[in-house]
């Protein structure tokens, strides 16, 4: 796989893609040319100047069972010759109707109604406007949304508003709604104050309640793990407390799951192995195993029974064109028979032994500090030149590792580990050993 299959040479394509492609999250005036990839199988990418990468982000987390698996591949095909597309406002079909029923039932309590959208920014936001017109349909105008600090949630305008502590959305911040927020108790291994960390945080929940009796619309958290923050974790307890503050003001919880879902933590869902069946969880990234854009806000079904009536304007007037796209659903129903199937399952629990076994023995080196691991995803803070996305080491770090074959992002000096479940125990020993090489030269 080491020719590009073109009329077009190598050189001519990375000139097309430098004359006229925007990339995401990134500087063009000082960042290096794109790797042109030619091809993917499993966990590995194949650039088209002959170099491998293997993939330890599950591409942006959404991978789940690697790349060109072909029992996925095989599910789109054989519907694309059967329906492609269709108005999803006056038609239904097989695979959304089927997609929305497994989940449902996999996800706790009456978490049994699903409306489509297409990523995970568009799931927060749908669910942040069923929220607000929940409300508003029971004749309560509730104005006040309560989110985590540090949390992300996308790059729609609800969504950057409920993450605007994050520090991405600076240049929009006029174009955001107030929300309040509250601290996150982050914690990692070994961590002597998450007790306190933790009441803190519903101390100020609880302050925000008081002072907005009955005007707190719905809060907002990322379970378990707030992703683009820095993988920074929180305890099952604490999102058990989380749901009882807000079942007490009488106010809605939306869990974002768009990372979180679909085994990430170890469990099929955060909110399954947190022991929370919160009023909305929003889902993407993995739902189709990372081949087609898909998502889906499900709601309880207390929340649907309030949108029904005879008046048009109960109705949530709100879709996109491709909602509950064909392909994308058949790629989530096979991706599910994948997820579900004993030998993902046991993957996924090796994944995570490997993941402990290898951050423990890292957690002793001086540069490295707060390890942490929940399910398939291990993180740890390296200790060098400042914190967060500004720290100098995060961009030596990525440059390193792609020079050793392996595709590591890191969050700033935030160095994580999220795989695709088909990666093979030797690679990701071999991933590990290289980290602790990287490390022993900063």
């Amino acid at each position: 796989m080491s020719k590009v299959p073109s009329t077009l040479s190598y050189d001519d394509l990375r000139a097309l893609d430098a004359r006229h492609v925007w990339h995401p999250f990134t500087q063009a005036g000082t960042a290096p040319p794109a790797i042109l990839a030619l091809g993917a199988r499993g966990a590995t990418i194949y650039a088209a100047d002959g170099r491998e990468y293997l993939d330890l982000v599950s591409s942006w987390w959404v991978n789940l069972h690697g790349h060109g698996n072909p029992a996925i591949a095989q599910a789109i095909a054989d519907q694309a010759l059967r329906l492609e597309q269709v108005i999803f406002a006056d038609f239904t079909h097989e695979p959304a109707a089927r997609l929305a029923a497994r989940v449902t039932r996999l996800l706790p309590g009456d978490l049994d109604r699903v409306f489509y959208s297409d990523n995970g920014s568009t799931a927060v936001e749908v669910s942040l406007k069923l929220a607000h017109q929940y409300w508003r349909n029971r004749g309560q105008h509730r104005g006040v949304y309560v989110a985590f600090e540090g949390g992300y949630h996308g790059d729609t305008a609800g969504a950057m508003s409920a993450g605007h502590s994050s520090g991405y959305f600076e240049q929009w911040r006029e174009m955001l709604f107030p929300v309040e927020t509250v601290p996150f108790p982050a914690t990692w291994d070994n961590d002597p104050e998450v007790e306190a960390k933790e009441q803190a945080a519903l101390d100020a929940l609880d302050l925000i309640f008081a002072s907005n009796p009955d005007h707190v619309a719905a809060v907002i958290v990322e379970p378990l793990i707030q992703g683009a923050a820095g993988m920074r974790m929180c305890r099952p307890q604490f999102l058990q407390a989380l749901e009882q503050r807000v079942r007490e003001a009488g106010s809605l919880l939306i869990f974002d799951e768009v990372m979180t879902g679909f085994s990430r933590t170890g469990g099929l869902f955060a909110c399954v192995k947190a022991g929370v069946t919160p009023d909305l969880v929003c889902l993407s990234k993995g739902l189709t195993g990372g081949f087609l854009p898909l998502s889906m806000t499900v709601a309880r079904e207390a929340i649907f029974q309030e949108f029904l009536g005879q008046d048009l304007s109960r109705a949530f007037l709100h879709g996109h064109s491709y909602t509950a796209n064909p392909l994308g659903c058949a790629a989530g129903l096979a991706s599910l028979d994948l997820l579900q199937a004993a030998e993902c399952q046991e993957r996924v629990r090796t994944i995570e032994a490997i993941h402990r076994a290898r951050l423990d023995k890292l957690a002793a080196r001086p540069n490295v500090a707060r390890t942490r691991l929940c399910g398939t995803i291990a993180a740890m803070d390296v200790i060098g030149d400042g914190e967060g996305y500004e720290a100098g080491v995060g961009p030596r770090l990525k440059a390193a590792f792609l020079e050793r074959g392996l595709l590591l992002r890191p969050l700033g000096n935030v160095l994580y580990m999220l795989p695709p479940y088909c990666i093979a125990e030797a690679d990701l020993h071999r991933a590990w050993d290289i980290v602790g090489e990287v490390l022993e030269t900063l």
